[in-house]
């Protein structure tokens, strides 16, 4: 059985940082496509970033409001994501989930989920 669990979550001030974890158990994050979604209150859950399967040659994904500001990372040995996040902003205010992908180069679909962690950002 496949568990993602996300923490790091919290309250922080505008231009302030926080890294979430997302731990997994029953699949490792270097053989899976691993993605950072987030849903803010009324709109509909989007992509943030997301990392390819392999520990030597991989590609990473950020859709444009947070490049440059967001790193998503793999610590395989703790068989764990990260999302390492600066500059935040109101508008990234929201609620994250980690979700593992069976195809770990085209992520055609996400197949495992975490329950979420809450982001507020604080203007």
């Amino acid at each position: 059985q496949v568990q993602l669990v996300e923490s790091g979550g919290g309250l922080v001030q505008a231009g302030g940082s926080l890294r979430l974890s997302c731990a997994a158990s029953g699949r490792t994050v270097s053989s899976s496509g691993m993605g950072w979604f987030r849903q803010a209150p009324g709109k509909q859950r989007e992509l943030v970033a997301r990392i390819s399967s392999g520990d030597t040659t991989y590609y990473a994904y950020y859709v444009d409001s947070v490049k440059g500001r967001f790193t998503i990372s793999r610590d395989s040995a703790k068989n764990t994501v990260f999302l390492q996040m600066n500059s935040l902003q109101p508008e990234d205010t929201g609620v994250y989930y980690c979700a593992a992908s069976k195809y770990g180069t085209t992520m055609k679909s996400w197949d495992y989920w975490g329950q979420g962690t809450q982001v507020t950002v604080s203007s």
